[in-house]
């Protein structure tokens, strides 16, 4: 009876131990698990993290990237205008000097017969008469003209001697000559003047043959 009771005992020890046993496995088996789920929940919210870092980072590049890109095209738009603007500028200031040259040209083409007339008329006055008032007068006022058309731009073209130019001069007869060589300007029959260094009323000229 003794060795049955005792077997009963060993056999309920061994029983109890392996129920210890399993109890203890099955609670440290949680506590690895739990560990476990713990740090992968955790290295997967650190994931998540980073990749909404990353997508915001992402997002601010995008919007600089716009942004810069806005500001090179205002940028280039304005540089553009500006030179539109500076060429317009330019293009109206000449548009506006060549109109006032050919108004000037216009007014002026239609004094020099006056000034001819001047010429004409003080080159008919004697040696006697030049001592005259009248004469006196006309000399000044002929004077002040020839000043104030220098002053403007006006200049005459210098033609006695100097080779037939038909830039220059209107050739309307060839004379002979021994002062000049053949081909050059013999004579000054009408006066030529230049404006701005333009022509602006040719030289009537006689060229020696």
């Amino acid at each position: 009876m003794n060795k049955d009771i005792d077997l009963e005992k060993e056999n309920v020890d061994v029983e109890v131990n392996e129920e210890v046993n399993e109890n203890i496995n099955e609670e440290v088996n949680e506590e690895v698990n739990e560990e476990v789920n713990e740090t992968a929940s955790e290295e997967v919210n650190e994931e998540a993290v980073e990749e909404k870092e990353e997508s915001k980072k992402d997002k601010k590049a995008k919007k600089k990237s716009k942004k810069d890109e806005q500001i090179e095209d205002l940028t280039d738009r304005l540089k553009r205008q500006m030179a539109e603007f500076d060429n317009f500028r330019k293009r109206t200031e000449k548009e506006k000097s060549q109109m006032f040259d050919m108004g000037a040209k216009t007014i002026l083409e239609k004094v020099l017969p006056i000034v001819d007339n001047f010429e004409r008329g003080l080159s008919a006055i004697s040696e006697e008469e030049k001592e005259g008032a009248f004469a006196d007068g006309m000399e000044k006022v002929y004077k002040q003209l020839v000043t104030e058309l220098d002053k403007v731009g006006v200049k005459p073209i210098e033609c006695v001697g100097e080779e037939f130019d038909p830039a220059k001069h209107n050739a309307v007869m060839q004379v002979e000559s021994d002062e000049v060589e053949t081909g050059c300007v013999a004579q000054e029959l009408l006066k030529g003047y230049t404006y701005k260094d333009e022509v602006l009323r040719h030289s009537m000229v006689a060229v020696a043959q």
